[in-house]
């Protein structure tokens, strides 16, 4: 039965990580004083919001006001809930632990335990999938296969390539000697299951390439045709991948994501494949740092995972038509919606970069991949050339305003300068109306925008309904998002209590100091809630640890407060005056209320009459004013 996580596990983990390594996996981060800043992975900005506190051991954004510890971090972008954090954490300081612990409700752990089998049954698949084509005599002609693509053997083990044979039972046979529940079958996506119930293999005659999540579990497969003498395939698809399933999301996988976060991290640069084989093909020339879509565009899910960890993307596509093509789709794409520097590699002769490398070599394709990039521009001087009649004067014009509206994206003023130059030579054209054409444009799609904009906002039609209205229109909602939030300033007694807060988190002296006063309260309720759950905290500790705290914490609002609290510019020690200071402003500020109550129960007697009930109330108001007057001019 599943117990709960031991908290000295829990401890263990945690300080046995380093939150900034953790995270920086995700994003990337640029060191800001004595803190980390990035790009925030839970909403889109264009400016870094996003800070890591090393010596804290939390993450806080100050744009959408998620923060936490590295439990949480992990909780927030991979959808997990704590215990499998803390078990995704232990996996990458390599400290054993208990996968029979739990914390989170029935359903939760049911769904994570299905899970956990789908994962395992996925791995069994490509085990037994690699064995066939390392072992067996029926996998020679795959492995002569791969081997006659030029990929080596140690390549194969890296990617974990594998053959299912012509037979449709093999692995459903396998399963059902191992006494696997139907449903996982079924779920998996590794069958296709008949109207007699019968489970067949969905991938057969096929080189196995295993598909991995971020963690690199093996989450799906995508097959290659292996035709021979005896098996032609004609009505069978070349490629064949698992559909979707709760394991595997097309939109969101990147193929060898997995392998090459650490390198894509260490150079801040993607290169950008179309094919699988292109991507191993590129790692044995030593470009480990290589992903490819599964099979479809490009998506903004794909985006926004490889753009936490570069700032550089190379597409490197196939070199035909086709390829040109994609080429193009996916640099606008990027353009649109990434801050990615964007660079392309064409590869030459219209060939794949898989062939290019069995024709030319490592190094060959080494050296077109390092040093034979191309900007975004150039390639667009080759696009815009491919339809036209270079010939034709009235195409060539074509051919010119279409590359000044490419031009606009451009903002280095180098490169257009360089441009400019490059058509007015070509096209016996001067700069100077070039560079004039440009402005017009730029200022035509200026006004483009801004109508755009205008519209978006514009306000409703006299006879549009507000009264009664809960929410706002769509359009209005997809307007708003703001990348600081917007807060009302603190009053003096709130400055007070996040400064007294601060100080019994941080100053050992400030708690002893707070147990003479067993009848201090906060004059604001969430304060005092706070303080109370430290107290908690405390008796069962021996030290304040934030990260630790916080996870002590179970509400959202009273973790972001602490967050929030911890996060002051303070000095680094009290002194006894300060906190007499703010003592003192606290307990006024409770006489101060005090009095505002007596006094509207005061005016409440004299409506009724109570001549008695207002004499004894006055009398009360002016002895809780000198207290209030004395406590201000003590010293």
């Amino acid at each position: 039965m599943a117990q709960r996580i031991p908290q000295e596990v829990i401890e263990e983990v945690r300080q046995r990580t380093n939150i900034v390594d953790v995270v920086g996996q995700y994003v990337q981060l640029k060191k800001s004083g004595k803190n980390y800043m990035g790009l925030c992975p839970f909403h889109e900005e264009r400016s870094p919001s996003f800070s890591v506190a090393e010596d804290k051991q939390i993450f806080h954004c100050f744009g959408c006001g998620k923060g936490g510890t590295v439990f949480n971090f992990l909780q927030e972008i991979e959808g997990i809930n704590f215990p499998e954090s803390v078990r995704r954490v232990a996996e990458l300081e390599q400290i054993p632990v208990n996968i029979d612990w739990t914390n989170a409700t029935d359903s939760d752990s049911k769904e994570n335990l299905q899970n956990r089998k789908l994962i395992e049954l996925h791995k069994k698949a490509a085990d037994l999938y690699h064995h066939v084509l390392m072992n067996t005599q029926i996998g020679e002609p795959a492995l002569n296969y791969l081997l006659d693509r030029g990929l080596t053997k140690e390549l194969i083990e890296t990617f974990k390539i594998g053959f299912a044979p012509q037979k449709r039972d093999f692995l459903s046979q396998v399963f059902q000697n191992e006494e696997v529940a139907e449903n996982l079958s079924k779920e998996s996506g590794l069958f296709i299951q008949r109207d007699n119930g019968e489970f067949l293999d969905r991938f057969y005659q096929r080189v196995m390439f295993p598909i991995n999540d971020d963690r690199g579990n093996v989450i799906a497969f995508s097959g290659r045709l292996l035709k021979t003498e005896h098996f032609s395939g004609d009505d069978m698809p070349k490629y064949l991948n698992s559909p979707e399933t709760v394991l595997f999301n097309k939109r969101d996988t990147l193929f060898n994501f997995d392998k090459a976060r650490k390198e894509i991290r260490k150079e801040n640069t993607v290169f950008l494949f179309e094919g699988f084989m292109d991507v191993i093909a590129a790692w044995q020339a030593g470009i480990t740092s290589g992903v490819a879509s599964m099979g479809t565009s490009l998506t903004n899910e794909q985006i926004r995972k490889l753009e936490r960890v570069a700032k550089e993307l190379v597409v490197c596509y196939d070199g035909d038509t086709a390829g040109v093509e994609a080429t193009n789709r996916a640099i606008s794409l990027l353009s649109e919606h990434s801050r990615f520097q964007l660079s392309v590699v064409s590869i030459p002769e219209k060939l794949d970069p898989d062939e290019y490398l069995r024709k030319y070599g490592d190094a060959s394709f080494r050296e077109l991949a390092l040093h034979g990039r191309e900007t975004v521009f150039s390639f667009k001087m080759q696009y815009h050339r491919l339809t036209r009649n270079m010939n034709n004067e009235k195409e060539q014009l074509d051919y010119v305003n279409d590359l000044l509206q490419e031009l606009i994206l451009v903002q280095s003023p180098l490169e257009r300068d360089r441009y400019l130059n490059q058509l007015a030579q070509e096209f016996q054209l001067s700069f100077h109306s070039l560079e004039e054409q440009l402005k017009q444009l730029e200022t035509q799609q200026r006004s483009t925008k801004r109508r755009e904009r205008q519209q978006q906002i514009a306000p409703p039609p006299q006879d549009f309904e507000m009264e009664g209205m809960l929410e706002p229109p769509e359009m209005f909602e997809e307007v708003a998002t703001p990348t600081v939030q917007n807060k009302l300033p603190l009053t003096q007694v709130e400055k007070a209590e996040r400064t007294l807060l601060y100080r019994l988190m941080n100053e050992q002296s400030v708690r002893n100091q707070m147990i003479q006063l067993p009848d201090f309260n906060f004059a604001h309720d969430h304060y005092q809630e706070l303080y109370l759950l430290l107290d908690s905290y405390m008796s069962i500790h021996d030290e304040f640890l934030l990260a630790d705290f916080l996870d002590y914490l179970k509400e959202e609002a009273i973790k972001k407060l602490a967050i929030d609290i911890s996060l002051q510019t303070i000095s680094d020690e009290s002194s006894e005056r300060e906190i007499a200071d703010v003592l003192k402003v606290i307990a006024n500020s409770s006489l101060e209320e005090l009095i505002t109550e007596k006094q509207q129960q005061k005016k409440e007697a004299e409506r009724l009459g109570n001549k008695q009930l207002v004499d004894e109330l006055a009398i009360e108001v002016i002895s809780l004013v000198k207290q209030l007057q004395k406590s201000r001019t003590a010293s």
